[in-house]
């Protein structure tokens, strides 16, 4: 190689680098810049709810609800989660509501930032029916409950919040239990396995992540309190996550997650029942479970067996004990 060529080859890959390293410098500041919470705002309350307080920031535009909607439905998002918990899982949250467009709750995010931060935003002409209605704000604090998990086992994070957020709205009295059941029989067969499934920590679609995710939660629900004589159920598994640390600021293996939850309630459930998700499609018996739970649609409306094998089961599920 002349030396003239030689020099133009190494000024092209000095350039590259260069472009490289610029290109680099400008993705870190951009997500330095993305991982710094909001700014606060002047119209901040601080709510107490059991085992915690919230700082909640309201929105400063005009809004059709008022300041004591948004805290009434603050609070009683809150307060489920708390008993279904047995407390709030963080000490000290700080939730910032935006106001947006339309008439209902819009997307919500939770972070782990300053021992837990939830966004969350509102339209601006929503009203309390809709607050009422809302499921998102208690998914994103259900998300406060569990350890930060590697991404190929993002189901089971979206999972629990997708699978506990109902249950613990109907063992709270904020949904009726039909609906509750009416939602999970036409929406978890979403998360069954499509062709070319390869399990759930391999298949991060959308269905996998949230409703597969949620069948992997009811069916573990079940198999505990069949193996506990109803002794216990998911939510002492995943207390006793929460109890050990495992909360949002926390980075667990899934492995660790699964082995403490199932020390608190006595079984190898979790872990069996990952042992046979994880890495292959394994279909689950929707219809048959529902039928041992004493759960049916007819005309559109759930229809409840109490004489059906499981149905001290079914009621155990939503018990606000």
């Amino acid at each position: 190689m002349r030396s003239s060529t030689l020099l133009r080859h190494r000024l092209r890959s000095f350039c590259r680098e260069l472009l490289f390293l610029v290109l680099l410098c400008a993705a870190l500041v951009a997500d330095c810049f993305s991982q710094q919470s909001p700014p606060m705002e002047a119209n901040t309350t601080t709510l107490t709810v059991p085992g915690a307080t919230i700082d909640v920031t309201l929105p400063a535009e005009a809004m059709k609800l008022s300041s004591r909607d948004l805290l009434n439905w603050v609070k009683g998002s809150a307060g489920a989660v708390a008993q279904y918990y047995g407390h709030f899982p963080v000490p000290h949250l700080t939730l910032r509501i935006r106001s947006g467009n339309g008439a209902g709750v819009g997307h919500g995010v939770t972070y782990p930032r300053g021992g837990g931060l939830i966004l969350v935003s509102v339209g601006r002409d929503a009203t309390v029916d809709a607050l009422n209605d809302d499921w998102v704000l208690t998914h994103e604090m259900i998300h406060l409950a569990f350890p930060n998990m590697a991404e190929n086992h993002h189901w089971i994070e979206e999972g629990i919040s997708t699978y506990v957020e109902p249950v613990a709205r109907a063992a709270a009295g904020q949904i009726p239990l039909a609906e509750m059941w009416r939602v999970f029989i036409r929406d978890m067969p979403k998360g069954e396995p499509e062709p070319g499934d390869e399990g759930l920590d391999r298949t991060p679609t959308w269905g996998r992540t949230y409703w597969g995710g949620a069948m992997f939660c009811l069916f573990a629900d079940v198999a505990i309190r069949e193996q506990s004589h109803d002794r216990y159920g998911l939510r002492d598994a995943l207390r006793a996550i929460m109890d050990h640390g495992g909360v949002i600021t926390e980075d667990w293996d899934i492995e660790q997650a699964l082995a403490v939850g199932d020390k608190g309630t006595g079984t190898r459930v979790l872990e069996t029942l990952y042992a046979k998700m994880r890495d292959r499609p394994s279909p689950m018996d929707l219809d048959s479970l529902w039928k041992n739970l004493g759960l049916a649609i007819n005309d559109g409306h759930v229809v409840f067996n109490d004489h059906a094998p499981e149905a001290a089961i079914r009621k155990a599920i939503t018990s606000p004990r």
